[in-house]
């Protein structure tokens, strides 16, 4: 079960993150940075829990990692560092990482890359994705099968799950 107080969450989390699971060590970084379970905000040790749970194998890890350095929280900001991260997490199937590399695209005017990233994300069913592509299309960016194939991979993933 659950635990109902803060420190009981806390406990459970740490208690998996001596055991090495990736998972607990990528969510207690994250609640570091969100500054959960009574924790104080903590950049350098949410990036160095990162650090250890993509070396672990969480690809979320990767998605943070590319935000923190993106972003220069807890480091020194570094988008191309940022970048290669999220694209080692995108290769590894994280969703996030794979519209964030559609935004990175999208800021620097590359909109067929960041079209191509967004409809890859659409069809992972991020529904986020759509609300770019349909931007681009009412911009004249992208072509109303191309929206299309994003609606349809978007409902065909959601309707996976």
């Amino acid at each position: 079960p659950m635990p109902k107080d803060d420190a009981g969450k806390l406990a459970m989390v740490q208690a998996r993150v001596e055991k090495k699971d990736p998972d607990a060590i990528n969510y207690l970084g994250e609640m570091y940075f969100h500054e959960k379970f009574g924790l104080q905000k903590d950049m350098q040790k949410a990036v160095a829990l990162w650090e250890e749970a993509a070396e672990l194998g969480s690809i979320r890890a990767l998605f943070n990692l590319g935000g923190s350095y993106d972003g220069g929280y807890g480091v020194q900001l570094d988008k191309a560092k940022g970048v290669e991260f999220y694209t080692k997490g995108a290769m590894q199937g994280c969703v996030l990482s794979r519209y964030a590399l559609g935004q990175e695209e999208w800021e620097k005017r590359n909109h067929e890359r960041a079209l191509r990233h967004f409809l890859i994300s659409a069809k992972m069913g991020l529904k986020a994705s759509l609300e770019p592509i349909k931007q681009m299309f009412f911009a004249g960016l992208t072509t109303k099968e191309q929206y299309a194939e994003a609606l349809k991979g978007y409902q065909d993933a959601v309707e996976e799950t």
